[in-house]
């Protein structure tokens, strides 16, 4: 039986289900996603599922119009878009918060990103890229990554209710009860080498943890402690996505 490598999908902190061909299949998506439209040889050296199997999943992907074909290259298919405008709908924190987030990265210079916790990971629902790009800190809108690697997972962790840090020991405990004093966390080169970020949470009208505001650039310009260059605009989006919450 072909298995969906690594490389593919857990280097990205994409959870697995269990479900073989639901994570084949989701592994395909998420390679044309970020790669665009690829041949089938492509998409198998990519992802490692065999050619047969991902022949086959191609083919019912495509018939539920989730998947293209033109000229013998695959693609995403329309369908896929009126379900993103769908769930863009069903969230107002990515609306409310847009406008705090282009702040924060005209201010800075460097690319942002809004996420949320969905139970053991955190998902890009907004990502703005610093002018100029980047290949490295450019997080793409429906990313699936760690809450072990990078300063938004720290922040999750950090402020989830019920102390729902997922563990790690003494030292870690320590260092999200940092995070929580301080308001902000930041990281170099953990989930991304070259890339250093400052992340701070957002909290709802209740109190509770919403998601996670993240600034990020290369690590060269940050340096050793980008905190000291970023945690107080991060921190000030932070603040305003929270206002713009309560209104």
């Amino acid at each position: 039986m072909d298995r969906v490598n690594e490389t593919a999908v857990k280097s990205k902190g994409a959870p697995a289900s269990g479900v073989g061909v639901l994570d084949k299949s989701v592994a395909l998506l998420a390679f044309l996603a970020e790669g665009g439209p690829a041949s089938l040889a492509a998409v198998v050296a990519a992802t490692g599922v065999s050619r047969p199997t991902a022949h086959r999943l191609l083919a019912a992907l495509e018939a539920h119009h989730l998947v293209v074909r033109r000229n013998s290259r695959y693609a995403l298919g329309l369908r896929l878009l009126g379900w993103g405008e769908k769930a863009a709908a069903g969230s107002s924190l990515v609306e409310l918060a847009r406008p705090a987030l282009e702040r924060l990265r005209d201010a800075t210079g460097e690319s942002v990103q809004l996420y949320v916790r969905e139970g053991d990971h955190r998902v890009c629902v907004a990502s703005f890229e610093r002018t100029g790009g980047g290949l490295r800190d450019a997080v793409p809108v429906g990313a699936v990554l760690t809450l072990e690697r990078g300063s938004g997972g720290r922040v999750l962790r950090a402020c989830a209710e019920s102390g729902d840090t997922g563990g790690g020991g003494a030292e870690v405990e320590e260092e999200l009860a940092e995070v929580r004093q301080r308001g902000w966390a930041e990281s170099i080169a953990e989930r991304e080498p070259g890339v250093a970020s400052v992340s701070a949470p957002v909290f709802g009208p209740g109190g509770e943890l919403w998601a996670a505001v993240c600034a990020s650039g290369p690590d060269a310009r940050l340096g050793e402690s980008p905190g000291g260059r970023l945690a107080g605009a991060v921190v000030s989006a932070a603040r305003e996505i929270e206002a713009a919450l309560r209104a």
